[in-house]
């Protein structure tokens, strides 16, 4: 956990460093909406939709890569129900109740702060495809067999494919994601979802 906070602060000091510098054709703001759902599991289900902001800073440029820094504040809203009432154990208190509980289908919903470092190749004048990565702090309201209610924390790896016309960028970004608490509460078995997102940027 005190590695992933660490990870939060630094990234946050170099976003408020840089942008204090920055020319202003090196930023873009966008707008991303995904889907997705849990990895094939008897367990559970897990199916989500999300709407994702887009903040982009182009940290450097070389001759055959740029790479950029990215802040995405989401929401996430999911469904989740457990399948194997047995995942429950005996040892845990009141576990009858939180097995009948526990079955029921969920609604979920995250609010998540990402913060990511993208490294993109450019093919042509239009196209690029790059590879992302971020991690980043999250409220979630719903107490599940899995994960706790409250803190956590998002880490989501990515590639995409994006195509440039003027100032404006579509993309389409396939990922894979993880969410838990770092073991700051008692469950934290966490989710796993394949999602894939389009969205659109302008270039300031």
């Amino acid at each position: 956990m005190a590695r992933k906070l660490r990870f939060v602060l630094l990234f946050l000091f170099i976003v408020f460093r840089v942008s204090s510098q920055g020319k202003k054709d090196n930023f873009a703001i966008g707008f991303n909406y995904g889907f997705g759902r849990g990895f094939n599991n008897k367990d559970y289900t897990f199916t989500n939709h999300f709407y994702k902001a887009q903040l982009y800073y182009r940290l450097k440029e070389t001759k055959y890569f740029q790479y950029e820094i990215l802040v995405q504040p989401e929401i996430n809203f999911a469904t989740h129900q457990l399948l194997n009432f047995y995942f429950v154990k005996p040892e845990t208190p009141d576990y009858i109740e939180k097995r009948e509980e526990y079955t029921r289908l969920k609604d979920i919903r995250e609010y998540v702060l990402n913060l990511g470092f993208l490294v993109r190749k450019p093919i042509g004048k239009i196209f690029s495809i790059y590879a992302l990565g971020s991690i980043g702090p999250m409220i979630t309201d719903t107490e599940t067999e899995r994960m706790s209610a409250g803190f956590a924390f998002a880490d989501v790896l990515a590639v995409g494919v994006s195509a440039k016309v003027n100032k404006f960028r579509v993309d389409i970004r396939p990922s894979v994601r993880h969410v838990s608490n770092a073991g700051l509460n008692s469950e934290n078995a966490g989710y796993n979802t394949k999602n894939i997102e389009i969205g659109i940027s302008v270039c300031l």
